[in-house]
């Protein structure tokens, strides 16, 4: 908390502003209570104070004015296109200052992300929290602090700069894909599902990316059933002969779809967010935090619980939820599965004789091993900590990444979706090297890949990449060095 103290001025010379047609000063919020809400979008807890901030938004829009500054922990999110993109993705409305220089960071003393700071309807700073919020406690919090305001005749707002949410993407089949994993179809008939999480859907395809079947609303929701049945900004799936089982980000949960009745159901988590899970059973209901990847064998599903920084396994016989690795903190930390730290793991790839389990550990730009034979252990294959990250190739030793989130086994090679470098990587687990791959683009129109979400291998020569910003799928063939788009 602050003393009182004037609030410094955001209206800096040089910041970008989104989502309004003109910049605000702090005179122009005169009358209003503020909440300055300092993100990177980067962050998973970041992302789940954005619909509390929603929330406050919609009940105490004529008072309130809640104002984005994005201070970027990535060099990529650096990237005025990159963080236009974030807004589109999440659907933020209010105004955003992009402040790469982190001048307004250090200005106000924010020392973590995400961090909220209240200015008074006179300009004084009042208070400021890290982390996520309570929403109930925020709203509540709001609604008295409004009160008083109101009592003192404080509040006086008045029109602010016309807000210009960012235009959402038009047209396509896809919007935002995530992951993208293989589906067994009738007579061995290769198919595949995408988490199409843009539009808050999963779909089935074809061997050549012709669609097959489309589940959710098309709008964010939680519901089970058929066809009323509603995700939430899906990011992970596994598929097994007889369903389709969906990492429903948004929701904090675990969805099933049969896949012969199209009919879904939750298994897991109780559509609110959850926080860390410690060993032992969890009963049914137990609340999850932004899992974003599945991977499905005999009967469990393991889970990356991106928001808890643990791998979880679900046991699809009594929908019980135990702990793998991952003690809660955020770190880079191996050891023994349950005491190691892990930071927003976000993609997995089980070995086909299911003794290992690899993770895309995403903000310690690091890709990891848990060893599920015997005791459980926590080992890093290529990564050194929360802020070592880059796109050097050679040994595991010298590796780096930046900020990965997908992943998929082909034999001895492990290929990455590395999204914040906008590039596919090898890692030959046999010889312990990382090289990067250059394919030859075969559209019409080439495009660079821009924050490829999955990755998927079908042989030793094939691969398809979930180009997330681009709203498509790319087809890499590897014996020949070229690529093409597959759907879009």
């Amino acid at each position: 908390m602050f003393g009182l103290t004037h609030a410094p001025d955001f209206d800096l010379p040089g910041l970008a502003w989104l989502n309004t047609d003109a910049a605000i000063s702090l005179s122009d919020l005169r009358g209003r209570l503020v909440i300055l809400d300092f993100w990177t979008f980067c962050c998973v807890n970041c992302l789940h104070t954005l619909p509390t901030l929603r929330l406050i938004e919609e009940e105490f829009g004529d008072e309130v004015a809640v104002i984005g500054i994005h201070s970027p922990k990535f060099d990529h999110e650096r990237g005025l296109g990159a963080l236009a993109d974030a807004i589109r993705r999440h659907d933020i409305r209010h105004p955003v200052i992009h402040d790469p220089g982190s001048l307004l960071w250090d200005q106000y003393c924010i020392r973590a992300w995400p961090s909220l700071v209240l200015i008074s309807p006179d300009g004084m700073v009042i208070g400021q929290m890290a982390g996520e919020p309570d929403p109930e406690m925020m709203l509540n919090g709001v609604a008295s602090m409004l009160q008083q305001f109101r009592h003192e005749g404080q509040l006086c707002p008045t029109p602010l700069p016309r807000c210009q949410p960012m235009p959402q993407t038009e047209g396509g089949a896809l919007r935002f894909p995530g992951k993208i994993k293989p589906c067994p179809g009738e007579a061995g008939a290769r198919q595949w599902a995408i988490a199409d999480g843009g539009n808050h859907q999963v779909v089935l395809v074809d061997d050549q990316g012709r669609e097959l079947q489309r589940w959710g609303s098309g709008t964010a929701g939680f519901s089970d059933g058929t066809a009323s049945a509603s995700f939430n900004s899906p990011q992970g799936l596994a598929c097994d002969s007889f369903a389709i089982y969906v990492a429903d980000t948004g929701n904090h949960t675990i969805r099933r779809i049969d896949r012969q009745t199209s009919r879904v159901t939750t298994l897991a988590g109780s559509g609110r967010r959850g926080g860390a899970l410690w060993p032992g059973a969890n009963p049914p209901g137990t609340g999850l935090a932004s899992p974003w990847d599945v991977e499905v064998v005999h009967g469990s599903l393991y889970i990356a619980n991106a928001g808890s920084h643990q791998i979880l396994r679900l046991d699809l016989a009594d929908e019980s939820l135990h702990l793998v690795a991952g003690s809660g903190g955020e770190n880079l930390l191996d050891g023994m599965a349950e005491d190691a730290l892990l930071a927003q793991p976000s993609g997995l790839a089980l070995a086909p004789d299911g003794r290992s389990l690899y993770l895309a550990d995403a903000e310690s730009s690091a890709i990891r091993r848990i060893a599920l034979d015997g005791d459980a252990e926590v080992t890093t294959i290529a990564g050194r900590g929360l802020f070592d990250f880059g796109s050097d190739d050679g040994p595991l030793a010298e590796a780096s990444f930046q900020h990965p989130l997908g992943l998929a086994l082909a034999g001895d090679i492990l290929a990455v979706a590395d999204s914040y470098n906008g590039a596919v990587r090898l890692v030959d687990l046999e010889h312990g090297q990382v090289r990067s791959l250059s394919p030859i683009c075969t559209d019409a129109a080439c495009r660079p890949w821009s924050e490829p979400a999955g990755i998927a291998a079908d042989g030793p020569d094939r691969l398809l990449l979930s180009d997330t910003n681009n709203h498509r799928i790319v087809e890499i063939d590897l014996a020949t060095g070229r690529s093409r788009t597959w759907m879009e």
